[in-house]
């Protein structure tokens, strides 16, 4: 009998380290499936314990209390244009309008019951017209802003550190020139996401090659200003040419084709590009 007993408990202790083994595997793949459905990029050869911290701060981050994000799309010239709104106060800010899409945007505004406060661009865009001063004619009290360095006119003129207020929200500024000399990231409170404007694209840049254009400024202001921010926060650009709609700190820092070299590699590539001009500017 003691015989017996002895062979079965060796079947048993590994029957039953079996189905732990294959409980932790069947979690932790479930979790990596989660975490792609949350957060686009994110490795799945990690520790599960980590995917499953780092996944729900993930969805934390890309769903910031109280906050209403649109992402808007002018297909001519690829650009974003992105609405953020408070939903208690209804106040709201626009980033990046495009005059061609004027109406839809005004009528997206009307629609959700907001009060645009501020229409911010990220700089002087060469490749489109923005609707700052057409839509301040027809929604009263709506002021523009840009950077102070940008050469542009505005209502209010922008700094490094200044805020954009709405309701209980902010957008903090950071100068990140090198595409343009007035060039901003503008960075929500929490840090859950950047709008880096032409600065830093999914996979790419801005060019560097008129408009005051310097690749050492701009690969200086991306590692200095972006790269500094948290892992997890989204970055939303101003145009992108693939489909792509957002990215992270993260996965730019680790897979930018361009930013993942030596500051002297990226001057090079940079000033060997030869594009041709924007057809709007």
């Amino acid at each position: 009998m003691c015989s017996v007993i002895s062979r079965v408990r060796p079947i048993q202790r590994a029957l039953a380290l079996a189905l732990r083994v294959r409980t932790n595997t069947e979690g932790s793949s479930c979790g990596a499936a989660e975490s792609r459905r949350f957060y686009h990029g994110l490795s799945t050869g990690v520790d599960p314990l980590r995917a499953t911290t780092a996944r729900r701060y993930y969805s934390r981050m890309a769903r910031t209390e109280g906050l209403l994000f649109r992402q808007l799309f002018e297909s001519e010239s690829s650009t974003y244009t992105y609405l953020l709104a408070d939903t208690e106060t209804e106040e709201a800010v626009l980033i990046d309008p495009v005059l061609e899409t004027i109406d839809r945007d005004l009528k997206l505004i009307r629609e959700l019951g907001l009060n645009l406060k501020v229409a911010v661009n990220t700089h002087c865009h060469a490749d489109h017209i923005t609707s700052t001063g057409l839509m301040k004619k027809r929604l009263v009290g709506l002021k523009s802003a840009i950077s102070k360095h940008s050469g542009a006119s505005a209502d209010i003129f922008l700094s490094e550190g200044d805020k954009i207020t709405f309701g209980k929200h902010h957008l903090s500024v950071r100068n990140t020139p090198g595409h343009t000399d007035g060039c901003l990231t503008l960075v929500l409170g929490d840090q859950s996401m950047a709008f880096t404007g032409d600065a830093l694209l999914i996979r790419g840049c801005g060019r560097t090659d008129f408009q005051q254009g310097c690749a050492k400024r701009l690969y200086e202001s991306i590692h200095q200003k972006i790269f500094t921010l948290p892992d997890q926060c989204l970055i939303y650009p101003a145009h992108d040419y693939l489909g792509q709609t957002v990215s992270t700190v993260g996965e730019e820092r680790k897979f930018n084709p361009r930013l993942t070299k030596s500051l002297e590699e990226f001057v090079k590539i940079m000033n060997n590009l030869n594009l041709p001009k924007p057809s709007k500017i």
